[in-house]
């Protein structure tokens, strides 16, 4: 997959009819949607308390409670990875996308190589509360990132696989 699709992706028209649910698509094998209720129900993963700040100014811009919710990995793998040719895996990239069209990327490496992985979390709770759509539910975080702030996705609404060409 080129550049081209890669936009094109990213530009398709956000789930906005689906308050609440994410969907996972693109290069896997059985592609999912679950809902809030469902995540809470997974729900086992929990993450430090943090400050989010901005990436260029490093302003405070809120602290935010303790984070409970499934890791992406697991939601990814629920659907499997379609994986076509030999190493498949080691050229996908996993496009987080809001439902207002912001979008944050991950690798393959990155979440299921590496500790990141284990810190990147789709969050249903905040503080021992469960989150609504009020409160940006469902949230995309990663833990081990240095600001949080640019891959702190709200109202998470798909997350879409893609192998790259080489």
């Amino acid at each position: 997959m080129g550049t081209a699709e890669i936009l094109t992706a990213i530009a398709e028209p956000a789930y906005r009819d689906s308050d609440g649910v994410v969907h996972v698509s693109g290069d896997v094998i059985d592609p999912l949607s679950i809902s809030v209720d469902e995540l809470r129900r997974r729900a086992n993963v929990t993450v430090e308390p943090f400050e989010l700040r901005c990436f260029r100014t490093h302003r405070f811009i809120r602290a935010v409670d303790r984070y409970r919710g499934m890791r992406l990995t697991d939601l990814i793998s629920r659907a499997g990875l379609r994986c076509d040719q030999p190493g498949d895996f080691k050229r996908m990239v996993f496009l987080a996308v809001g439902q207002d069209g912001y979008t944050v990327t991950f690798s393959w490496h990155e979440l299921f190589n590496t500790a990141v992985g284990e810190q990147v979390i789709v969050a249903c709770e905040c503080g021992g509360r469960p989150l609504d759509a009020a409160d940006g539910a469902p949230v995309l975080f990663s833990g081990a990132d240095v600001f949080a702030a640019p891959r702190h996705v709200n109202r998470l609404a798909r997350v879409i696989a893609r192998v790259l060409a080489p």
